[in-house]
């Protein structure tokens, strides 16, 4: 009762402090939107005056609407649908990373099987990487215009088949193709769980979204060894795609009926109903419920968007365009130079922990533990230190913060708020990576690899999320192309790492190897500089060129008329 009370007067001071300030001329406070789940207030908002009501927002229409924040709610969903979509797109996330790992520890076991040596399995691994990086170019573009369900769609209809293929299939050579059809399958579950994330969510809230949509990815790589290492030495390594097998069915069947479309260029922000092709039973109720509130579709909306729909054929246009872009490509080598670091690490524990220490296929698994343990701490501490740093840039520069409506970012400098938190912490991540092949060349005890494995699985995955972040920000309504961009560099690097790590380990120690790794890893974190200081001047002109061809385009339609 006090509490709503407090709000009540906040509200009066506020209405009444704007109509002082529009008379005056001076641009109103920031206005920013919390929600009981925000947590306490921090000291910059307290002088804002700004309070928690237990039940609701505090509405915009209390006060004059920014010019930067769109005109309408930015997705209709609720938190709790928010969630459980993002939850859902997490888990089948799962699947890209959990497929790769879940292999490391049989390497030894399928190379004597099939009689051929670890550096031929090895290249297995190398080419799924390939095929995880190239992969999404095809499906994310796809998804952006056709939406996520038929995405999804296509990825679990080649993952089921190759999971078939290769638990019957009992040859190198067969092994080599099916783990590559198999990447193709699972590698778009990754970018379409962040597409779910840029459809639903606004840059304001993105970062603790992100960390629930990597969940999955984060755990792929921290149970899938373990998994791998019990399943392939008590049932044999075939084992390993029969289960695969078993899960990729049983998460196939409830993402047909439940899961809802989001992609913004197909559904809107969730109030308009979707096209045959993403017919689902959710959307089936929520759009019943809408028209028993009332709420009518918006039918020029609706025209609008199904006159842009189309199926067509899966290309890679829109990813090589980001690709293309200087700013982006800065980011991307930064991100792909993080996994190149992570999977170079992953590929030669194996051999490593084997040579060193003598381990078996199940001790070697248990050596996964920390990275995963570091990055699931890493998701969730991240998450929260990017949108803080969000929001105090915010305060600094009177920018609006709403929860549930997008801003224009063209005037707000995203790449520094962002990279604030992430640079730093990559820097870090390349003195683990360092500290962890010395303490393997002087063959220490193993509580020492496993500490730098602990710090390794936070800074990388930590480093990385935040500017995949950043990614998604800068190109909005293409959350999965973006991503799928990420993926390109990310596997592609990360190929050339795990496929060079144990050569370069043989050939000069694991101490050089894992420094100069390193040192390359460092070069690419500090050619973001120029995008943290120049990133925003580098939009606002895309922006303006992009709106002059779109007037022109317009133009020309008009006299065609």
């Amino acid at each position: 009762m006090a509490q709503s009370k407090i709000v009540q007067a906040d509200v009066v001071a506020h209405e009444a402090s704007r109509e002082d300030n529009a008379e005056k001329g001076v641009q109103p406070p920031l206005q920013y939107v919390r929600s009981a789940s925000d947590g306490p207030l921090s000291p910059e908002a307290e002088v804002l005056g700004t309070t928690v009501d237990e039940k609701e927002d505090i509405e915009a229409s209390t006060a004059e609407p920014a010019a930067v924040l769109a005109s309408e709610d930015y997705s209709v969903f609720t938190v709790p649908q928010k969630r459980a979509i993002v939850l859902a797109g997490s888990f089948l996330g799962l699947f890209s990373p959990m497929t790769g790992s879940i292999y490391y520890p049989a390497l030894n076991l399928i190379a004597a099987d099939l009689h051929t040596t670890s550096t031929k399995i090895n290249i297995t691994v190398t080419t799924y990487l390939i095929i995880q990086g190239l992969a999404p170019m095809m499906i994310a573009g796809f998804s952006d215009k056709a939406g996520r369900r038929p995405a999804y769609a296509i990825c679990f209809a080649i993952y089921i088949v190759a999971n078939l293929a290769l638990a019957l299939q009992n040859s190198y050579v067969a092994l080599l193709i099916l783990r590559m059809l198999q990447s193709a399958g699972s590698s778009g579950t990754i970018a379409l769980a962040q597409g779910l994330v840029g459809d639903c969510i606004v840059s304001a809230d993105r970062g603790q979204y992100i960390a629930w949509a990597s969940v999955g990815s984060l755990l792929g790589p921290t149970i899938s060894p373990l998994l791998g290492g019990v399943i392939s030495q008590y049932a044999g390594w075939h084992w390993i795609f029969w289960f695969l097998l078993i899960l990729s069915i049983a998460a196939c069947i409830p993402t047909a009926l439940f899961l809802p479309e989001t992609c913004r260029n197909v559904v809107g922000n969730g109030s308009v109903p979707p096209p045959w092709s993403s017919k689902n039973l959710t959307d089936h109720i929520r759009f019943k419920n809408r028209e028993k509130k009332g709420i009518a579709v918006d039918q020029e909306k609706l025209a609008e968007l199904r006159k842009n729909f189309r199926l067509s054929i899966p290309n890679p246009i829109a990813t090589l365009i980001v690709l293309a872009d200087l700013e982006s490509a800065l980011i991307l080598f930064a991100t792909g130079m993080s996994m190149a670091l992570f999977y170079a690490i992953s590929a030669g524990a194996s051999q490593n922990f084997r040579e060193v220490y003598g381990y078996d296929e199940l001790h070697i698994s248990l050596m996964f533990l920390p990275i995963g343990g570091g990055g699931i701490i890493a998701a969730f501490s991240t998450g929260k230190l990017v949108d803080w740093n969000y929001r105090r840039h915010a305060i600094r520069l009177n920018f609006p913060v709403d929860r549930r409506r997008q801003a224009d970012l063209s005037t707000f400098p995203i790449e520094e708020a962002r990279m604030q938190i992430g640079v730093p912490i990559l820097l870090l991540g390349a003195a683990g990576a360092i500290g962890y092949g010395w303490l393997l060349e002087h063959r220490v005890s193993v509580a020492g690899p496993i500490l730098m494995l602990f710090l390794l699985g936070y800074t990388l995955t930590a480093g990385f999320q935040a500017l995949n972040i950043l990614m998604i920000d800068i190109y909005p309504g293409q959350a999965a192309t973006a991503t799928a961009a990420n993926n390109v560099c990310r596997c592609l690097l990360g190929a050339a790492a795990s496929a060079a790590i144990i050569p370069m380990s043989e050939a000069v120690g694991f101490g050089w190897a894992y420094t100069i790794l390193s040192l390359l890893f460092v070069g690419s974190t500090v050619a973001l500089i120029p995008v943290m200081r120049s990133g925003m001047r580098w939009r606002r002109v895309k922006k303006d060129k992009a709106e002059k061809k779109q007037v022109a385009r317009e133009l020309k339609e008009s006299q065609i008329r």
